[in-house]
């Protein structure tokens, strides 16, 4: 009875707090005083509440005025030590004495007057509902992207890289690449964790209600989110005496890829201990889930040891409302404007039913120096996505009987170099990625890559090493695995692996906007792809593309094309029913939860809305292509930036989609 009145005397003086305080703080201090209650006093805590609204209105006007997130020196000044908040960041600690004095006054003074306004019984007006929020947050990271190549494509979608991103590592061991994508915050923000040149991290949120545990990981986790949702460099500068080793932090990879993600909010912990906390984070921008790990000292400051974060799918205890058709062409027009005025996009999207286009578009620029605009017949260059084109090809020839999905790899390149190699990896195991032949980027990739003009090449420079494992064993994304897949057709085939494409696919399909020049050659409408990889904002991916696209990635395409790609195949003109029924099923697990199946990715996960096609990613291009075969709906993105911008369009898209 006692503490309900007490507490119902609390919300008044937050009540009583300039809004933008309110907003950002006060249901944080109620938490708090719930919490500390015990060891500070009801009285000593209604003091230094009182403390706070005098400092509030009278000492800080500014606060009026108080930005999403703030940098709060807690050493500086009278607002810092009359007026301090530090001992609602530690309520483990009494109050000293003279916080009581300071506040004793006005609770005397006050106290009848804010009585009479909490009204009888006990009764109090509610604060407003944007008060929930949880705590601030607090921690420190690297990021490491397990696949980000230099130049051409090694993402797959959904693992490392493409439209997927992966961290993880200690402090000592996370300086590579930065990958920039993702991001969502813990849903409110305050508090900060004392470290020199202290911050108050405070970062707004999207309706989130999980809180981070008062941990040493759980305060370490919350200050980084906060810090990194800021998107501020000041505070990511200095946030950075909360890692190990400093130094081996880069900010401008970090402020890259909170630009790219929009932030974080957490949506679920899943394990706490005083040193370890993990659990699910969400992108702001997107409907990306990740999960996080993070490891500390155990001594203070407690400093962060490691942090792992890694995409993984959307959770089914977190659905995302399917939409009528014409509810989500109007939710997607929405974002794609959005996206391409912050330069999150720029491409071309087509959304077809039945075959034909129920929505279609393009944004942003294709060359930004001549200023010539993306248009539904700009050619983008498809990355991986062309391993579609590749598998296609390979079941045209095991169709005519020609080669079988069983044989190994020697039966069809007999000059192969490394004859052990060639004789246990069979095509169905290139198909699928399960052969153990690894990938080509790397240094010697990056030494020779402008020698690197035809298939031959590839297999000249990599030949002779060994299986990564044994075949069959498991799932490894392998580039050099489709590029043999490539060099098959041309045996086989009996011509270029291009012209066989543009003889047995693309003429086929009617894709008259798709090709495998090389970049030396001028090609009408092809667009020109900007990164954001290292770090100096969007510049041409010129220096990083290889001199002509490979069987396992390269080309270009424009939308229609893709769409004409998929109504060639669901239409059987590529393959007969069963053979494209075989090409498109899942056949091994990855660790996105969909099945790759040859070339194409299976997700069967809601049987109403099952769906195969693939990604491509690599600086400065990005794509997605989706056939949904029960609901004929079709989904193709193409972008001229960075991963994830077209993934994020098509998992928007497909996130949204009725069922029928």
């Amino acid at each position: 009875m006692a503490h309900s009145m007490f507490r119902s005397l609390y919300r008044w003086l937050l009540y009583l707090h300039p809004p933008a305080f309110r907003q950002r703080f006060a249901e944080e201090m109620l938490w708090i005083f719930d919490e500390a209650v015990a060891t500070h006093g009801v009285l000593r805590l209604l003091a230094d509440g009182f403390v706070s609204l005098l400092r509030q209105w009278a000492v800080r006007p500014e606060s009026w005025k108080l930005p999403v997130a703030l940098a709060v020196p807690q050493a500086s000044a009278v607002s810092s030590t009359f007026f301090a908040w530090e001992h609602f960041e530690m309520p483990q600690y009494s109050l000293p004495f003279y916080r009581w004095i300071q506040g004793g006054a006005m609770t005397l003074g006050l106290l009848s007057g804010v009585w009479l306004m909490a009204g009888q019984g006990g009764r109090a007006p509610i604060l407003s509902s944007n008060l929930s929020g949880p705590r601030g947050s607090r921690t420190a990271w690297a990021l490491a992207p397990q696949n980000l190549p230099g130049s051409a494509d090694d993402f797959v979608p959904g693992t490392p890289g493409e439209g997927g991103y992966a961290i993880s590592g200690t402090a000592e061991g996370l300086h590579q690449h930065q990958l920039r994508q993702q991001e969502r915050a813990v849903q409110n923000a305050v508090g900060g964790l004392s470290v020199p040149g202290s911050f108050l991290y405070v970062v707004e949120s999207r309706g989130s209600t999980v809180e981070a545990p008062k941990t040493p990981a759980g305060e370490q986790f919350s200050a980084w989110l906060g810090a990194f949702n800021s998107g501020d460099r000041a505070q990511l500068e200095g946030f950075l005496p909360h890692y190990k080793n400093p130094g081996e932090h880069d900010v401008n990879g970090d402020l890259g890829f909170r630009q790219q993600t929009g932030g974080f909010d957490l949506r679920k912990i899943e394990d706490t201990a005083p040193t370890r906390i993990s659990g699910l984070v969400e992108e702001r921008d997107s409907d990306q889930f990740a999960r996080f790990v993070v490891e500390v000292e155990a001594e203070a400051p407690h400093r962060i040891l490691h942090l792992d974060l890694r995409v993984i799918p959307r959770p089914a205890e977190f659905p995302v409302e399917r939409m009528s058709q014409s509810g989500l062409l109007a939710a997607l027009r929405e974002k794609l404007e959005k996206d391409s005025a912050t330069d999150k996009f720029a491409g071309a999207v087509i959304v077809a039913k039945d075959g034909k286009p129920i929505f279609s578009g393009a944004y942003g620029m294709a060359d930004r120096e001549k200023k010539i605009p993306n248009t539904l017949d700009t050619k983008f260059r498809i990355g991986s996505m062309n391993k579609m084109i590749t598998a296609t090809s390979i079941l045209q020839l095991f169709q005519t009987g020609k080669i079988s999905l069983t044989d190994p790899l020697g039966k069809y390149i007999t000059d192969y170099p490394n004859k052990d190699f060639a004789s246990k990896v069979t095509v169905q195991q290139l198909l699928t990625h399960t052969g153990g032949t690894g990938d080509i980027f790397g240094p010697e990739f990056d030494a020779h890559q402008k020698e690197l003009r035809t298939l031959q090449d590839y297999l000249n420079l990599y030949g002779k090493r060994n299986l990564e494992f044994e075949p069959g064993t498991r799932w490894e994304y392998s580039n050099y695995g489709f590029v043999l897949l490539g060099v098959v057709v041309e045996r086989v085939g009996g011509k270029s692996y291009y012209d066989y494409v543009s003889e047995n696919v693309y003429g086929p399909a009617g894709m008259t906007g798709s090709g495998s020049l090389t970049e030396d050659e001028s090609v009408p409408n092809r667009s020109i792809g900007y990164t954001r990889f290292g770090g100096h904002g969007l510049r041409p991916n010129t220096d990083t593309l290889p001199y002509r696209g490979t069987s396992a990635g390269g080309g270009y395409s424009t939308v229609g094309d893709l769409l004409r790609f998929a109504n060639a195949l669901t239409g059987h003109k590529l393959l007969n029913a069963q053979n494209t029924e075989l090409l498109t099923s899942g056949k091994v697990d990855t660790p996105r939860g969909a099945k790759y199946a040859f070339g194409f990715m299976d997700d069967n996960t809601d049987a109403a809305l099952r769906h195969f096609g693939h990604g491509g990613g690599a600086p400065g291009m990005n794509g997605e292509l989706q056939i949904y075969p029960r609901s004929s709906y079709v989904i193709a993105v193409l972008s001229n930036l960075d991963p994830p911008a077209a993934s994020r369009i098509s998992d928007f898209i497909s996130n949204r989609l009725p069922k029928n």
